[in-house]
């Protein structure tokens, strides 16, 4: 049974600022047990999984940093994060990938018979996602899913079709520009106890595409075959380099903000 621990919220000496973002300095395990306290508790948590791409674009938005500031939990998805926290000397536990937690907090979800809802991608991708997510945790229910295709006049619609289905967690794969602003803007009205954007997660869970390898991810070059895989990435791929020069040059700014 897992014990529900009220005052485990991360303190600001569990968190490091990097140029404004406060990223946790948990381990995995500790994030679950965290999160799981949150959701047994029924306390709404946006978790962002963010990296150095999502850091800049904050840099370039008033709008992104603060939607990002106000979410209940930052976990540094990135290597470049990693490394950025240690450079500054005010080191993370390790990284925290969003496609991993995924799988950890199902993996509670089927000893507490949590329930799920999936929202994002195309239909035939959510769909497939979906069913093999429902295979591989039994025990979870899935309670829903809708694909990611639709604008702001049908919000009030999506927002009614999972508040019915009342899940415990809300899995948001819409695109860093998209899902986290989203989910920040309707959080509150979804009333769902932990809510995280996992990017191209339904993706990989579906077969679409393959995660890198086991010697790219431990390389920390997983950046490098998903622009292999996806040239067209490069331009928002340039954000790694700039964010490298940058906490390179502004060391002693990087914590501050």
């Amino acid at each position: 049974m897992v014990t529900v621990n009220l005052n485990s919220a991360p303190n600001a000496e569990d968190r490091v600022s990097i140029f404004g973002v406060p990223f946790s300095k948990m381990n995995m395990q500790q994030t679950v047990n965290h999160l799981t306290d949150r959701i047994l508790s029924r306390q709404v948590t946006q978790v962002i999984t963010a990296n150095p791409i999502m850091v800049m674009s904050a840099l370039e938005s008033p709008e992104y940093m603060a939607m990002m500031k106000r979410a209940e939990l930052v976990v540094p998805d990135g290597t470049g994060v990693v490394w950025a926290a240690k450079h500054v000397g005010n080191p993370v536990a390790e990284r925290v990938p969003g496609f991993e937690l995924l799988h950890h907090l199902l993996r509670v979800g089927e000893s507490q018979g949590w329930k799920v809802y999936l929202l994002g991608s195309s239909p035939e991708i959510v769909r497939e996602t979906y069913d093999r997510l429902r295979a591989q945790f039994p025990k979870v229910s899935f309670v829903g899913y809708r694909d990611g295709f639709f604008g702001a006049s049908e919000d009030a619609e999506v927002i009614r079709a999972i508040r019915e289905t009342n899940p415990d967690l809300l899995f948001v794969a819409r695109g860093a520009d998209t899902q986290e602003p989203w989910i920040a803007r309707y959080k509150q009205e979804l009333n769902v106890p932990l809510i995280m954007g996992v990017g191209g997660s339904f993706d990989v869970i579906s077969g679409k595409t393959k995660r890198a390898p086991a010697a790219f991810q431990k390389l920390h070059l997983e950046w490098f075959y998903r622009l292999l895989k996806e040239p067209t990435r490069y331009k928002r791929m340039l954000a790694l380099p700039k964010f490298a020069v940058k906490v390179l040059r502004d060391k002693e700014n990087v914590q501050k903000g």
